[in-house]
């Protein structure tokens, strides 16, 4: 492990630590009926991450943790492969492929370095794993890589207005204040917290993806639904109720 790049190196020691937390909500999502998204479980129907029928379809979740989003695609036909940097997250991933009756690859690795050959998915997504803990400038050229010519890459994170609202003390919610400077942010270590993320303003965000050879097609600011409930220890339903908590970005590899 010595040989990986450090914030990936700390992320694989924080996710394996912390893979017993993640259990339950994987059980969960792996049972649902249709895909729900993100820290307020907005549903597809509103979102549209994935196409309706994936039959056919070459298909990578960048980060796949326990594995949910894998399985709601191998479900509508696509041929997955999941890949994830902690081994205790991808434990949780095998138990319910058998439990569930799906089986696809689950690769144990970095998403910054992906060992598939150039040119072999259509479809790339990531909902809270790549495109929140490995580095932009890394795993987005990665994923336009991996894609074919047209291939499309969908992601969900954090919104960078939050990530500005947000104190550096852990379990302290969101305010309704900026606290810290939009200028240059990239990697954010949060005090007591061993991990390293990473928010880009929107600016940044459209110069990687562009720079990668992306097409942007749409972003969403994302809003919990009139009756939805979530919310997490640093953000809450009423907070995301006047403010995108999260984002997705949806973008297409050049031809």
């Amino acid at each position: 492990m010595s040989d990986l790049p450090e914030h990936v190196r700390k992320n694989r020691e924080m996710w394996d630590a912390q893979a017993h937390k993640w259990v339950a909500a994987g059980e969960r999502a792996w049972s649902l009926s249709a895909p729900e998204w993100g820290i307020f479980h907005v549903p597809e129907s509103t979102l549209h991450m994935l196409p309706a029928d994936m039959t056919g379809i070459d298909a990578i979740e960048l980060g796949c943790g326990t594995g949910y989003v894998s399985s709601w695609m191998a479900r509508r036909g696509a041929r997955v492969v999941g890949i994830d940097n902690s081994e205790g997250q991808l434990t949780t991933a095998r138990r319910l492929q058998k439990q569930h009756g799906l089986d696809f690859p689950l690769i144990h690795g970095n998403a910054e370095t992906v060992p598939y050959p150039d040119a072999s998915f259509d479809f790339a997504i990531s909902e809270y794993g790549a495109c929140l803990w490995a580095d932009p400038q890394r795993w987005v050229p990665e994923a336009a890589r991996l894609l074919r010519a047209g291939g499309r890459l969908v992601f969900l994170t954090n919104s960078a207005l939050m990530a500005l609202c947000t104190p550096d003390e852990n379990g302290v919610l969101a305010t309704d204040r900026l606290l810290r400077p939009a200028y240059k942010m990239y990697r954010l270590e949060w005090p007591n917290d061993p991990g390293v993320e990473f928010h880009l303003s929107h600016g940044d965000w459209i110069r990687v993806l562009r720079g990668a050879g992306f097409e942007i097609e749409e972003l969403i600011d994302v809003y919990p639904e009139p009756d939805g409930q979530g919310g997490w220890d640093f953000v809450t339903v009423e907070w995301g109720r006047q403010w995108p908590a999260e984002e997705v970005w949806k973008v297409r590899k050049r031809r």
